[in-house]
């Protein structure tokens, strides 16, 4: 099998699942000299993070409580590709199990679950209106 993801896939930032935001920002930034490029922002705190140092990205979010159960529990990946949209047709076309494409933090991303229960996400950057599905999209152009 052969997916245009190849030349399309350019990256992947891992999402790391903590248990205290505030405590994993003080040992990211403080100590380690990430710096926080993008967050979400509720209520004053931040419940969402993207980190950077030199050229390695990883990101934060803040869990309910600890995981338990699955392996993959608390782990995700986002690879950035350049059209999200053509590695989700490229996964139907391969009967791969995939969500339907929405927006979300400026990005189109479809996900999937590995065997062991990790998450992988494939995005890529848009300007269309957060929680946008692709299905709208297509709906609309039909019309």
């Amino acid at each position: 099998m052969t997916l245009r993801g190849d030349n399309n896939v350019v990256g992947v930032v891992p999402l790391l699942l903590v248990t205290s935001m505030e405590r994993s920002l003080a040992y990211y930034l403080a100590r380690l000299g990430f710096k926080m490029t993008s967050k979400w922002v509720v209520g004053g705190k931040v419940r969402w993070c993207k980190l950077e140092l030199g050229a390695a990205a990883l990101m934060l979010q803040e869990l309910p409580k600890a995981p338990t159960g699955n392996l993959g529990e608390g782990t995700s990946f986002w690879f950035q590709c350049k059209d999200a949209l053509a590695i989700y047709d490229d996964f139907k076309s391969q009967k791969v199990e995939a969500s339907e494409p929405e927006v979300g933090n400026a990005m189109w991303y479809t996900t999937l679950f590995d065997p062991d229960g990790y998450r992988l996400h494939f995005g890529s950057a848009t300007d269309v209106p957060e929680d946008t599905k692709l299905s709208d999209v297509r709906r609309a152009g039909s019309s």
